[in-house]
């Protein structure tokens, strides 16, 4: 859905540091994320540009699989709003000096630094993480906590928002947090459009512990994607947990399971996420009865409502919608 505004909105400008190594999946979710043309949003300018840089013009990635070419140098990051800085495997080699003092620079100037699985390294290095929360790949915790023990480590969650310093713990992780900069950057009706362009969820609840070192199910599942289309257009109805494994035609633990193995998280706080980005887009859309709010995305009251949208996205309902509702627009 298009923001109207009586102003053409300025593109916000992105920059991808890559060094020898990158992993080149993570470059891709940056690109993937914020440099593909949005023409589904139906605005007159596109809301991110990218420039990928480095400290020098070609840049072979992790394994040797490709090289990347004619990148930009690192002069660009001078110009950025956001530095995104991926991961790479061997993390116990400090990254060269010109990266580090490219990262520092960036955020003394006020630049929004952005961090992909290990690339927490990397600013770990460059000193911005001293006493504040952080996370990593959870494969690379010991390390990271025996380098770096200035750092508040969180070892179990998808991402970090430490207000201008964000870190994702994963590769896949990193779509999380993309997600997430979208939705705080232009609400939670923009940021649903590119993750349903992206088929990918745009909230995952839950953190990386599900991850570690987890058995692969005995009997792979069913898509569940016919049941979560269900129960989207069903949200402001009392659905409960019964109901969707009714649907599902399974029983309630056999649906836990599942949704633990597909989604990373429960039917419960799953059907609870979808229903607070739906009132997310009330409230954009401009509706202010939050008894009406909270009906029709199916979370009961006000005060739930409010209580639910603060742990969400850290904002009361009037403050969502002085950021995000029409009059912001």
């Amino acid at each position: 859905m298009a923001q109207e505004s009586s102003q053409v909105p300025r593109t916000h400008r992105v920059a991808v540091l890559v060094d020898a190594g990158t992993n080149p999946f993570e470059v891709g979710v940056a690109t993937e994320l914020f440099g593909l043309p949005r023409p589904e949003l139906g605005l007159p300018v596109p809301l991110y540009e990218v420039t990928v840089c480095a400290p020098t013009r070609e840049v072979r990635v992790n394994h040797g699989f490709l090289t990347l070419t004619d990148l930009a140098g690192l002069d660009a990051v001078d110009g950025a709003d956001t530095l995104i800085v991926p991961g790479r495997p061997d993390n116990v080699v400090p990254r060269e000096a010109a990266v580090r003092d490219a990262i520092r620079r960036a955020h003394a100037r006020g630049t929004r630094i952005v961090s992909f699985c290990t690339g927490t390294f990397a600013l770990a290095e460059a000193g911005l993480l001293d006493g504040r929360r952080a996370a990593t790949h959870w494969r690379w915790a010991e390390t990271f906590r025996r380098l770096h023990p200035e750092v508040l480590l969180e070892p179990d969650v998808l991402f970090v928002d430490d207000g201008d310093v964000l870190s994702a713990s994963g590769s896949a992780a990193a779509l999380d947090l993309g997600l997430y900069l979208w939705r705080r950057d232009h609400g939670a009706e923009i940021a649903g459009a590119v993750s349903r362009r992206l088929v990918f969820a745009a909230h995952r609840d839950g953190g990386q512990r599900q991850f570690v070192e987890r058995p692969l199910p005995e009997v792979p599942d069913g898509s569940l994607g016919p049941l979560l289309a269900w129960a989207q257009e069903r949200l402001g109805e009392p659905l409960t947990v019964a109901d969707l494994a009714a649907r599902a035609a399974v029983s309630p633990a056999t649906l836990h399971r599942r949704f633990r193995d597909r989604l990373g998280t429960t039917p419960l706080a799953w059907l609870t996420g979808e229903r607070v980005a739906l009132a997310c887009r009330l409230i954009e859309r401009g509706e202010t009865r939050l008894d009406v709010v909270a009906a029709r995305s199916g979370l009961g009251t006000a005060a739930n409502l409010r209580a639910r949208l603060r742990r969400e996205t850290g904002l009361s309902p009037s403050a969502y919608r002085k950021r995000f509702g029409p009059a912001a627009r």
